[in-house]
């Protein structure tokens, strides 16, 4: 099992006291609430930026192909036209 690292951060009073409160309901430490709400922070971002970066790769790369903005604009007024009829 790897030791844990200390990490010290600076939270705004309202937030210590979510943090305290959600734990307490939980019956869990601060320190599990923190450590699932970072992890879960850091999946979601990693995710995200992984996805726009492998976008811009490919935006970069020769022959990647591109819509006119007009062009999926209509068709997306088009679809959006016909599930309100």
């Amino acid at each position: 099992m790897l030791k844990a690292a200390s990490l010290t951060v600076r939270v705004k009073p309202d937030t210590r006291s979510r943090l305290d409160n959600l734990a307490r309901v939980t019956r869990r430490s601060k320190s599990f609430v923190i450590e699932d709400a970072l992890e879960q922070y850091l999946d979601l971002n990693e995710w995200q930026i992984k996805g726009i970066q492998d976008a811009l790769l490919e935006a970069d790369s020769p022959g990647a192909i591109f819509e006119d903005h007009d062009d999926v604009l209509a068709k997306w007024e088009a679809k959006v036209a016909r599930k309100v009829a």
